[in-house]
């Protein structure tokens, strides 16, 4: 699949823009989670009864607290996100010139706003913060991502007559920031809208029937 083309000129300048709002949020709210609230279970905050509240909590890794293996890991992955970025910006310009459709770039200014909100707290927070883990080799590229939103959605044992996975232990809890939320939003959005942003294709045997001459076979033309 290939993006929907339009005959609108795309100005990459607002994307970036947008990209640089989700970057300025995102390390807004990091900076006054740090500044003003405990971190851990001390310093909970509930926005929405029980179910949704402010936890300031670190992330070493990538999403849901995965991690690659120590000592370099966490180096291998900001230089990852560091490529990811740099990649997202071109390809951004370039949708911009091939004239994307509008809410797919907008989508991707999401992803990339996202990216680099975590890739600040990689590369920085181990200075600024001091947040480095213990033993990391320096605290430059070794920063934990600070998160903060936290949905409660189901602690306990599941109902014992469910197939496989009955009266098993489970903890649904993800804590989030909003570069994640961002990222989300931006894959959810296209993932929902792949018939706007992209063009189907056409069969490849169906493309070549239409571009065969209609002409009588040589039966018929004999006759």
């Amino acid at each position: 699949m290939h993006p929907t083309l339009t005959t609108r000129q795309q100005n990459a300048a607002k994307f970036f823009l947008l990209a640089l709002f989700v970057i300025a949020l995102d390390q807004l709210s990091k900076w006054a989670v740090h500044t003003y609230m405990q971190p851990g279970m001390g310093g909970e905050i509930p926005v929405f009864g029980h179910w949704f509240k402010l936890h300031y909590t670190l992330n070493p890794g990538m999403a849901f607290g995965a991690e690659l293996p120590a000592p370099y890991g966490k180096l291998v992955l900001s230089g990852f996100r560091l490529l990811a970025v740099f990649g997202l910006s071109y390809y951004i310009i370039r949708l911009c010139r091939q004239r994307a459709a509008g809410g797919y770039i907008a989508c991707m200014a999401l992803i990339l706003g996202g990216a680099v909100g975590n890739l600040i707290d990689s590369v920085f927070y181990g200075v600024i913060y001091d947040n480095a883990p213990f033993g990391s080799p320096t605290r430059w590229f070794y920063g934990q991502v600070i998160d903060m939103l936290y949905v409660d959605i189901y602690e306990g044992f599941l109902p014992q007559n469910w197939p496989l996975i009955g009266g098993k232990y489970v903890s649904l809890w993800p804590i989030f920031n909003i570069a994640d939320s961002a990222i989300f939003v931006g894959v959810a959005l296209i993932l929902l809208n792949q018939s706007r942003f992209f063009k189907q294709e056409e069969p490849v045997a169906v493309a070549e029937k239409q571009r065969e001459p209609l002409v009588a076979p040589d039966s018929e033309n004999l006759g």
